[in-house]
């Protein structure tokens, strides 16, 4: 890939663009790709990736968010390079035809909508043969130990006993997972697991003021997050699970 912007490495997505970056490196002589990013919001991936040439499709329901998506792409000149499409992450094949997408990023949409597996179903029936899923979700796990830490004990207690790891009624998340059960929704849409990640191992415990003060402290822990993220127990206590999974 072409030079990449810091923004890149930010310590709350590295993870995630290092295994992207593998896969788009591993295609670089096939021209460009056609991504299709569910519930991809206003751009924070869809944009980059089409700097770097591809053919970005980013589907969301939110209307001012494909607003802020649509002024980012034309600010960084690659307007015509993405589409921002109204819509729910479970009608992709109402935006793309069959297999007719090379990678679909799924980040932070599992957990929101009615039915994950038929949300699966349909990023495995948009992709080509041999085409690739990124998918991002909350850590039970981290939840648990989080609201710990913060004291709130009770709530802690719920997402633990949750079938769901929910909070509580009034918690916005409808599902937060365990490696388990996330694997088990990806096959059983069809998709193989290369790849398993935790996402935000320790940035989101350390002090932004830590980070802003101390010489180094970001490119030390870009490093870590990156050398930790792999590596069980820090992987299953990370704030995310980020699960790179291809279509047979």
């Amino acid at each position: 890939m072409a030079d990449r912007s810091r923004a890149h490495n930010a310590p709350r997505t590295a993870v995630v663009w290092s295994v992207l970056r593998g896969e788009l490196d591993r295609r670089a002589g096939d021209g460009p790709l056609h991504i299709l990013d569910a519930g991809g919001g206003t751009g924070g991936f869809a944009v980059p990736l089409a700097e770097e040439g591809h053919v970005v499709t980013v589907v969301d329901a939110s209307p001012d968010a494909l607003a802020a998506l649509s002024r980012r792409a034309a600010e960084r000149g690659v307007a015509d390079r993405v589409t921002a499409v109204q819509g729910d992450a479970d009608t992709l094949l109402d935006v793309a035809g069959p297999g007719s997408a090379d990678l679909v990023l799924c980040h932070s949409v599992l957990e929101f909508v009615d039915d994950p597996a038929a949300t699966l179903s349909a990023i495995n029936a948009v992709l080509r043969t041999g085409g690739c899923a990124s998918v991002l979700v909350a850590n039970r796990a981290a939840t648990v130990l989080s609201r710990a830490l913060g004291g709130h004990f009770t709530t802690a207690a719920n997402v633990l006993a949750d079938e769901a790891g929910r909070t509580g009624p009034g918690d916005t998340m409808l599902r937060r997972f365990d490696l388990a059960s996330a694997e088990r929704l990806l096959a059983g849409a069809g998709l193989i697991v290369e790849q398993v990640h935790g996402v935000r191992v320790v940035a989101d415990l350390v002090p932004g003021a830590l980070i802003d003060t101390e010489p180094g402290a970001l490119d030390a822990l870009l490093a870590l997050e990156l050398a930790a993220a792999d590596r069980p127990p820090y992987r299953d206590i990370a704030t995310q699970l980020h699960l790179f999974a291809r279509r047979a």
